[in-house]
């Protein structure tokens, strides 16, 4: 580099022009430093608190379950499990995974029963770029269910900016496919704002389609707010709050307007009407000793319940209710995990608990 700078020509580096743009890059490092501003995540889990910690969306199953695994390594992590079930929707009777991780990869592997065969590969490669893969191989029967995924998310000092694309193709003389970039800033150490934009175009027949969100999220101590408008009038605010040391509780309210049809066959402003439908879910995590509860009710009438409890260090039980009061509907589930180590680890795992020293895990790009 300083062999390329001897050899500019003076007036290059030494102009007004460049003199002016230096300094003021320099002095916009400097009050950006001052501000004390720190990454504020990723817009994915801008709402992250509510949807994936308060609320079990995410946990809920019925009929039985059984998680059956296995670690043979901590650092790195490997570990192999086997998943049973009955009488659950739209899980399969049985799945065997297996995964990989250390400080720069993570790999998982999914294959059921029905021939369904999923990955994900992960990659860092610097400590603020990582690359994410994800592919859901269908049955030949169910092709057109195979999903192709493709993620890259970098982490600035202030800033996080990602770009995704599902199923992106080349096969039909254009491009195809899902694509979805992002951008989050931190405006002030609690507030950040970040923009959204999707294009997608479905076939080379079909003209493509973009959309661009708007996101909002302020941090301040036990409480977190975030909103964020979509293009097709779509409004989705949620808050959470740590009520004590173990109860957090959160809401999330999701408010759509779209055009109605035209009344009596008239057209026209007059003649349209404006369609408003919103739903908002309240819920809340208690954390006890040895047990988890999560509990969830919203304006449509369900309700929803979760109970895991640890009856052992390597024993766990999960609990389940999902109740429809507007459709008369009534779910249960219930699974039990079970874990287990090899014999070199559960010697490691003692040597380390009697020197009074935790297990070492790698920092996995998840």
């Amino acid at each position: 580099m300083s062999i390329i700078m001897d050899n500019t020509p003076s007036f290059v580096t030494e102009n007004p022009i460049v003199s002016a743009i230096t300094t003021l890059s320099e002095t916009f490092h400097e009050r950006r430093a001052t501000l004390g501003l720190t990454n504020p995540g990723t817009i994915e889990n801008i709402s992250r608190e509510v949807l994936k910690d308060v609320f079990l969306n995410n946990f809920l199953f019925s009929g039985m379950r059984a998680d059956l695994s296995k670690n043979f390594s901590m650092d790195p992590i490997f570990q192999t499990s086997h998943a049973f079930a009955m009488g659950a929707q739209g899980i399969p009777p049985y799945t065997f995974a297996a995964l990989f991780g250390n400080s720069k990869t993570f790999l998982q592997a999914n294959i059921d029963n029905e021939g369904q065969l999923s990955g994900r590969a992960n990659y860092r490669w610097t400590p603020t770029l990582i690359s994410k893969l994800n592919v859901q191989l269908a049955p030949p029967a169910l092709s057109s269910q195979s999903v192709f995924t493709m993620d890259t998310e970098y982490t600035g000092a202030d800033f996080s900016a990602g770009i995704k694309s599902f199923n992106p193709s080349v096969l039909e003389g254009t491009l195809t496919g899902i694509f979805i970039g992002s951008y989050l800033q931190s405006v002030t150490p609690n507030l950040s704002l970040g923009l959204e934009s999707v294009w997608q175009r479905q076939a080379a027949s079909v003209g493509p389609e973009t959309a661009l969100s708007y996101v909002a999220r302020y941090a301040s101590g036990d409480w977190v707010a975030s909103a964020q408008l979509q293009a097709q009038g779509a409004l989705q605010a949620t808050y959470w709050r740590r009520i004590a040391e173990r109860v957090e509780a959160g809401v999330d309210c999701q408010l759509t307007f779209s055009g109605g049809a035209a009344r009596g066959g008239g057209g026209g402003m007059m003649g349209s009407g404006m369609r408003k439908e919103g739903v908002t879910t309240i819920g809340a995590k208690y954390e006890f000793r040895m047990s988890t509860f999560r509990a969830q009710v919203d304006t449509q009438g369900r309700l929803c319940c979760m109970l895991e409890k640890r009856i052992a260090p390597t024993v766990s039980l999960t609990f389940v209710g999902d109740v429809d009061h507007f459709k008369n509907q009534a779910k249960l589930g219930f699974s039990v995990s079970i874990e287990a180590v090899s014999e070199g680890l559960q010697e490691l795992q003692e040597q380390a608990a009697a020197a009074g020293a935790g297990p070492s895990t790698p920092s996995v790009p998840f």
